[in-house]
């Protein structure tokens, strides 16, 4: 079965990667893409090196009206759209793959909510790569024995959130197995405000962002006389591609919001 596929944000570095992973799947096909710019041009006179004479829409709406025949939303533009059109698909019975991230917890709930009532699934991944799953799913383990944590991670320079959808996602299951407790000092204070990070249940969050880095995050334990450090990195963005290969084979088949790649793997 050919899977019909609508990618948001083309033009973008995950994007890009996107549009190539799609192209050379026999199973696959690009019929439409959503871009906030080059409404009514086509994909091979926006990207360098694309040859697809694929239409591009900047309203979602206009893009999903006009390609019934869409399956899934393959959603990697900014967070401020990320929500819209995740929304606006569910509302024409296409599945969402999102790797857009920044989304609330009563985003993700009403996105849920709708998928239940279309009877279709709904995926959002904050990160896609395989070694990043399992990095977030040993932090987990490991906080059952290590209270204390500082999760670090490090992105491009043109990200637009912070912290990143990972970090936030790897706290969150680092919470379902840590004691709570304030780490630090009790009477420490900081001399520059946020030099202690953000502080999610006691779990201290560090954004680092520059040019040159593309996706990295160590998780570090500690406890008296060790530390330990789970560490992963993606040193160019093909390794995302599997993950949303696989994420658009598993969308046709679930219902609901699934929120995370380690629920599918």
């Amino acid at each position: 079965m050919t899977i019909n596929v609508v990618i948001a944000g083309p033009r973008g570095n995950m994007g890009s990667e996107a549009v190539k992973m799609v192209m050379n799947e026999a199973e696959f096909r690009l019929v439409a893409c959503i871009d906030r710019k080059n409404n009514g041009k086509t994909l091979n006179e926006v990207l360098p090196g694309t040859e697809a004479a694929v239409p591009i829409y900047n309203d979602a709406r206009e893009c999903f009206k006009q390609h019934e025949e869409a399956d899934v939303l393959i959603e990697l533009s900014v967070p401020s759209a990320g929500y819209n059109h995740t929304k606006i698909a569910l509302e024409h019975y296409i599945r969402p793959v999102v790797g857009t991230t920044g989304f609330t917890e009563s985003q993700l709930q009403e996105l849920d909510t709708l998928a239940q009532q279309q009877n279709m699934g709904c995926m959002i991944v904050p990160n896609f790569a395989v070694g990043a799953v399992l990095m977030m799913k040993f932090a987990k383990m490991a906080a059952k024995y290590f209270a204390d944590v500082d999760i670090i991670e490090k992105h491009h320079d043109g990200k637009l959130d912070a912290p990143s959808g990972t970090a936030i996602k790897t706290a969150e299951l680092i919470r379902e197995n840590r004691v709570p407790k304030k780490q630090g000092h009790p009477d420490e204070k900081e001399t520059l405000p946020g030099a202690r990070g953000a502080d999610l249940d006691g779990i201290r969050l560090h954004s680092v962002r520059l040019p040159g880095l593309v996706a990295h995050q160590e998780v570090i334990f500690g406890s008296p006389g060790q530390t330990l450090t789970i560490k992963h990195d993606s040193i160019n963005r093909t390794s995302f591609m599997a993950g949303i290969r696989l994420s658009i084979e598993k969308v046709m088949e679930t219902k609901g919001l699934t929120y995370g790649l380690e629920n599918i793997l």
